[in-house]
């Protein structure tokens, strides 16, 4: 079991499948096929997320995914400021929805805070309207 993980909202996607799509760009992925994702901020429990953690992707006030950390690297732009580079797994693992509120960057998530993974049976399931999943999640169905 991981020691810890990290939630974070993915701005401006509509769903897990769009998530998916930027994903495989050219931009986002590595040398290694893996995917990369910039920060401003470097986690300071950076061995407890490499030990087996996942970022989980809040979409649509939804948590619904999330990915294996690899590594985090350096990233440089070429104005003096330090940035971290979360590189990530390339696969999306489906979780079951659970609302959250909006934040700012990233935070930290207990393993027993984070949401479980759906099942292959239920991981190609067609998704539910994000309205309806709020609500159902809201009543404690979901």
């Amino acid at each position: 079991m991981p020691k810890t993980n990290l939630i974070k909202l993915s701005v401006g996607t509509e769903s897990v499948e769009d998530l998916e799509a930027w994903q495989t760009t050219p931009m986002v992925r590595t040398a290694d096929g893996n995917v990369r994702h910039v920060t401003r901020m470097w986690p300071k429990r950076e061995d407890d997320l490499l030990d087996g953690g996942s970022i989980y992707w809040v979409i649509k006030g939804q948590i619904q995914a999330r990915q294996r950390f690899v590594r985090l690297e350096e990233a440089d732009h070429g104005d003096g400021v330090r940035r971290c580079a979360f590189v990530l797994e390339p696969e999306l693992i489906r979780v079951a929805p659970s609302t959250k509120r909006p934040f700012q960057g990233w935070r930290y998530l207990k393993p027993e805070d984070s949401p479980v993974d759906l099942s292959g049976t239920r991981a190609d399931d067609d998704a539910l309207p994000p309205e309806l999943n709020a609500a159902l999640a809201e009543i404690g169905v979901i």
